[in-house]
C-alpha cells in the first residue's frame, strides 16, 4: 500500500456544506471531499462519510444543496462539522429556505448550487454522490477568502469515527 501522507498534506481545498432532506427528515454536514469533474455537461462530485446521519438521509433523496463558506464563516463549519444531527437540529440555528428538490439552502452561504443525484460510488469510509446542477444562487456581497481545509481541519466530527 502506498504511503501518500507527504502528497496529502500538502493539499488545501474549500469545504462545503453538503444539506438534503428526504423523507421528512433535513440532514446536513462539513464536506472535505468535493469537487467539479466535468466540464460538458456540468458534474460536481461530493463525498459523505459513511459515518454520518447525513449519507442516510442523502440515499433516500434525490438532490443535494452544496455551499461554499466565507472564512470568516468558521461557526457554520463547526456547527455543522462537529455537531451530529442525532442530538441537534441544526437548521433551527440557522437562515435557510427550501431549493430545489426540497433540500435546505443555507441563505448566509456566499455561493451554493442544488444537484440532482446521478449516481452514488463506494469510495470506501466515503460515498460518491455525482451531481447535475439544476439550480444556484446568484453571487452575493460576500467575495473574500474560502474557508478551507486547512482552516477546519482541527473541528471534531460530531458523528462517532468508524
Amino acid at each position: 500500500m502506498a504511503d501518500l501522507e507527504g502528497f496529502i498534506d500538502r493539499l488545501d481545498y474549500p469545504v462545503h456544506v453538503v444539506t438534503t432532506a428526504a423523507a421528512g427528515e433535513q440532514a446536513g454536514c462539513l464536506v472535505g471531499f468535493a469537487s467539479q469533474c466535468s466540464i460538458e455537461p456540468v458534474r460536481f462530485m461530493v463525498w459523505l462519510s459513511k459515518a454520518n446521519r447525513t449519507l442516510r438521509v442523502a440515499r433516500a433523496a434525490t438532490h443535494l444543496a452544496v455551499h461554499l463558506l466565507g472564512r470568516e464563516q468558521r461557526a457554520l463549519a463547526e456547527l455543522f462539522g462537529g455537531e451530529s444531527g442525532e442530538r441537534i437540529d441544526k437548521f433551527a440555528r440557522v437562515p435557510w429556505t427550501s431549493g430545489s428538490g426540497d433540500v435546505p439552502v443555507l441563505t448566509d452561504a456566499p455561493a451554493w448550487f442544488v444537484g440532482r443525484i446521478e449516481t452514488l460510488i463506494d469510495g470506501g469510509d466515503h460515498v460518491g454522490f455525482l451531481l447535475s446542477p439544476v439550480s444556484h444562487g446568484e453571487p452575493g456581497e460576500r467575495e473574500g477568502a474560502l474557508l478551507m481545509l486547512r482552516d477546519a481541519i482541527d473541528i471534531e466530527p460530531g458523528h462517532p469515527v468508524g
